[in-house]
């Protein structure tokens, strides 16, 4: 239970089959209090459905496109926690268009989305909880490979996740001198709701499970483990960090 009494966030989460279900349940298990997030009422609505058999769990909602509702969501964290141990932060999306065909044709609105949603939102989240963020908390975010190599049909994708690593890395210099640290999970292709937005996913999963030194399926629930690493004392001299969890993937050439 090595996060016994720590408190935080998963945000967002779509289903059960989202990396931050997995993550938030992984920290339940181990002895977290943990609020997940959704993005609308909708989504709110399957996240109850979610939390509703686990003591120590409650739903949370927030479109990170809003500034009134991030601070509307640190309201919330100080009202019933004072603050928070872990902050987890899930959130990418694309035009579908703009994951097809040459990266060169995304349109500049395609392209401003996709950064918006994907890489800014994270600078927008950490600076409205900053202030209900403990010393030495932990942030994280999740990103993929596509950041530094041009993978099919991720295009723009790619350049979204490139400046969430690079946000991560500003973001830690910013918080370090409270002991905060940033870090960043990057799994693998996983077969969530999100993921099928890639055209070939399904190719790409079989192509890294063949090829990665550990020839065995990586998914959801060893990113949620690196995630516990991440959110517990374990880690306490780690930020800025990409935690790869592609089976060894990232490292191998021809």
């Amino acid at each position: 239970m090595i996060l016994q009494g720590k408190k935080g966030l998963v945000l967002n989460v779509t289903n059960k089959n989202s990396i931050g279900w997995a993550i938030a349940e992984s920290f339940h298990s181990h002895g977290a209090e943990v609020g997940v997030g959704a993005q609308n009422e909708r989504m709110r609505e399957r996240v109850d459905e979610l939390v509703a058999d686990f003591d120590h769990m409650h739903s949370v909602q927030v479109d990170f496109g809003f500034e009134e509702q991030l601070e509307a969501l640190a309201s919330h964290v100080e009202q019933k926690w004072g603050q928070i141990d872990f902050l987890v932060h899930s959130a990418a999306f694309a035009n579908r268009e703009d994951l097809e065909g040459r990266f060169v044709d995304t349109s500049r609105e395609g392209f401003a989305l996709a950064l918006d949603v994907s890489a800014y939102s994270l600078v927008a989240l950490c600076r409205h909880m900053e202030p209900v963020l403990a010393d030495d908390a932990s942030v994280m975010t999740v990103s993929y490979l596509g950041s530094t190599r041009a993978v099919g049909n991720y295009n723009v994708m790619g350049i979204a996740k490139a400046a969430l690593e690079a946000s991560v890395r500003y973001l830690a210099v910013d918080l370090g001198t409270r002991g905060i640290r940033v870090n960043t999970l990057s799994p693998g292709p996983i077969n969530t709701v999100a993921a099928r937005g890639v055209k070939g996913l399904l190719g790409m999963i079989t192509t890294v499970h063949d090829r990665a030194p550990l020839k065995r399926p990586f998914g959801q629930e060893e990113t949620a483990t690196s995630a516990v690493y991440l959110a517990s004392d374990l880690s306490k001299g780690v930020t800025g960090q990409i935690i790869f969890i592609d089976s060894g993937y990232n490292f191998v050439g021809l």
